[in-house]
């Protein structure tokens, strides 16, 4: 592990940031969507309960995300550049999504009761559906195989996101973000009723989570052949997915049992090992099939210096966060 080169150290802080970034931006997300679903006599009680538990964090959870794009700029520009210019829809409509329900939250969170809340809270749940399915749609995108590159330019798939491959990616990192959300709020509330709401949700999510990680491969195209090479040929391909299964399977019986906490520390590992088996999957590229992450690397001294200041930022960031959970998450 020691002996990897400076660009696979560089990809490896890019995974960790998103698998971050999802479990922590992700259950905002999805705390989102149930607020837009909430109904029934406890409705109000339940968009109270998302609001309470997202307010003090969903700013900082961002910083992931924001890593995640420094981090390609800086350490892979010919990969950054191709990427962004086949995703620049998709990617533009999720930054939109990202501002317009950041912006919403804050404006009903202040805003005058009624009519003006009840607005700016149909802008915020709304976004919070819309932005994790252009996420997912860009991932699927990258890893479809059908952005052609040659010589650093985009010379097919400008259209590609559009595909059943991508689309299907978007709607399981949607029902993903659901599903943590739903099984956070399940430990945050203190009301059993409330609990009980979010337990439902949770459970209705992982397995329809699990329906759509099946069903996924029914919407692959000719250009996922590598990746489906790797997901079920590899050698590490099946133990992944099976203990993936495994611990999907554990996660529900744990909310089906009231172990809610057990239940979290399961879904934050099915997370880890969802965005690992991908890592691992697209490894060694970075825009499948064309664009390596040795091909797209920038050079030794600038990656050096990027893992230096990572590890640097790490020292403050780090303990900055644990400190911030320990303020607003206590008991």
């Amino acid at each position: 592990m020691l002996g990897l080169p400076l660009h696979e150290w560089v990809a490896l802080g890019m995974l960790v940031a998103l698998t971050l970034y999802t479990l922590l931006g992700g259950a905002d997300f999805g705390g989102g969507v149930w607020d837009l679903l909430a109904s029934g006599p406890r409705a109000p009680a339940q968009r109270a309960l998302i609001a309470r538990v997202i307010a003090p964090v969903w700013e900082a959870n961002h910083v992931w995300l924001i890593l995640l794009v420094v981090l390609l700029f800086v350490g892979f520009p010919r990969g950054y550049a191709p990427a962004a210019t086949a995703l620049h829809i998709p990617l533009t409509l999720m930054l939109v999504g990202i501002v317009a329900r950041g912006s919403a939250f804050v404006f009903r969170q202040y805003g005058e009761p009624g009519e003006t809340q009840a607005r700016w809270g149909r802008v915020f749940a709304i976004a919070s559906v819309v932005t994790p399915v252009f996420l997912g749609i860009s991932l699927g995108t990258i890893v479809g195989g059908e952005v052609r590159v040659t010589r650093g330019l985009v010379v097919s798939g400008f259209w590609s996101w559009l595909g059943w491959f991508p689309l299907a990616v978007g709607l399981l990192v949607l029902c993903l973000f659901s599903f943590l959300a739903a099984v956070y709020l399940c430990c945050e509330a203190s009301d059993p009723a409330l609990q009980g709401d979010f337990r439902r949700r949770a459970l209705a999510s992982g397995v329809l989570l699990g329906a759509i990680a099946w069903g996924i491969k029914a919407t692959a195209g000719p250009g996922t052949a590598y990746l489906s090479a790797r997901l079920f040929g590899a050698s590490w391909g099946w133990p992944l997915q099976l203990g993936t299964g495994a611990v999907a399977l554990l996660a529900l019986a744990a909310l089906l049992t009231r172990r809610f906490r057990l239940a979290r520390v399961l879904a934050i590992a099915q997370v880890m090992l969802m965005v690992g088996g991908l890592g691992l999957a697209q490894r060694p590229f970075l825009i499948v099939p064309d664009v390596t992450l040795a091909d797209a690397a920038a050079p030794e001294a600038t990656l050096r210096l990027l893992l230096i200041a990572l590890a640097l930022g790490s020292l403050i960031l780090a303990p900055s966060l644990y400190y911030l959970m320990r303020v607003f998450k206590r008991p």
